[in-house]
């Protein structure tokens, strides 16, 4: 190992030779995999990825969040149904030419016509962005779902920002969910109900609930079979008017809809009054904000369900919530994104 970068809590290396591989190392299937800056994973043995994630969760809640975990929080993981193939959206950069995704820590391009990770369907498009380039530079969405009657498969290709294009949909428990081009959608089809069953296990019912950052409804559909009353707040107007499509087509009328930013919304004199029983929140890497946080807080909730992509802004935000009289009951994590280093994490708090 040479390090190349030194800081004052981490150093940087590069790997110059292998003398032993380790009996959980694994052969990686990708050609542009270690220059490429999405998977940095392949090289590791698929339940070794998994033991890792754990140990990332639990030192996330451990050392930033400052939780002493009880022996009943045993964080287990869902593993995702297969470690490629899995994934059916992504972007990919076009770019003089080239078209792949950016290099590791870098604005340039590795360039490929292959992705292992990807669903058949989706390589097919990234395959013939490759052998014919667009002429503009830029990002495109490549998702894949099924049809309107959830049928057949379909798939779009688009480039970004897109005004137009194809709704397609995802079938969720009972629901299906329609999404526009550019909208959030969660990226593993495989683990969509696991997720949905969980977050609606873990609110139960009750009578009002709020569903910040809910996108185009991939959870409010659930709520709203359970709970009374159902606030749903999503900053992006596009996915804001997916949920209103999503729920007529679902004959869901209890529920109402903000095209709002989560803090100007909670900051309403009208929404600050309301006492929901549950607080559903699925931000950004991000997270919440101490000011989001203490927003929720103060509206108190008798739970909260938080979904996170990053653990470690987790911790910080459910610290918060500690703060204000919350324990942590629950917690779990799935495997959303396997050949990578990141964990989807599903954290349960209730107001002492």
């Amino acid at each position: 190992m040479r390090i190349t970068d030194r800081r004052s809590s981490y150093s940087r290396g590069v790997v110059e030779a292998l003398l032993e591989p380790s009996p959980q190392r694994a052969d990686p299937v990708c050609a542009v995999f270690g220059s490429c800056g999405g998977c940095a994973w392949q090289h590791v043995d698929y339940a070794a990825q998994l033991d890792a994630k754990r140990m990332i969760a639990f030192a996330a809640l451990q050392r930033i969040g400052g939780f002493a975990l009880p022996d009943h929080i045993a964080l287990p993981i869902i593993p995702s149904r297969s470690p490629y193939r899995y994934r059916t959206r992504s972007r990919v950069v076009v770019a003089a030419g080239k078209v792949g995704y950016r290099r590791r820590r870098s604005h340039a391009i590795a360039a490929t016509r292959r992705c292992p990770i990807l669903v058949e369907d989706l390589e097919v498009h990234l395959s013939a962005l490759a052998d014919d380039p667009p002429g503009t530079d830029g990002e495109w969405e490549l998702v894949a779902g099924r049809s309107a009657d959830l049928d057949a498969p379909a798939t779009r290709a688009l480039p970004l920002p897109a005004t137009a294009g194809p709704r397609l949909w995802l079938p969720v428990g009972e629901d299906r969910i329609g999404v526009s081009p550019g909208v959030f959608v969660q990226s593993n089809a495989g683990l969509l109900d696991a997720l949905s069953s969980a977050v609606a296990r873990a609110a139960g019912t009750g009578r009002r609930v709020f569903d910040l950052f809910c996108g185009a409804g991939f959870f409010t559909l659930g709520l709203a079979r359970n709970f009374e009353e159902v606030l749903a707040i999503e900053s992006n107007p596009v996915a804001a008017g997916d949920l209103e499509v999503n729920l007529r087509e679902a004959g869901l009328d209890n529920v109402r809809v903000l095209a709002s930013s989560v803090e100007a919304a909670l900051d309403d004199l009208e929404i600050a009054r309301l006492h929901p029983d549950r607080v559903v929140v699925d931000p950004p890497r991000t997270g919440l904000g101490e000011a989001v946080a203490e927003q929720i807080a103060r509206a108190e909730p008798g739970r909260i369900i938080y979904l996170s992509c990053d653990p470690a802004t987790l911790a910080r935000d459910l610290s918060v919530f500690d703060h204000h009289g919350y324990q942590l009951i629950d917690a779990q994590c799935f495997d959303l994104f396997p050949q990578t280093p990141h964990v989807e994490m599903l954290a349960v708090m209730r107001r002492e």
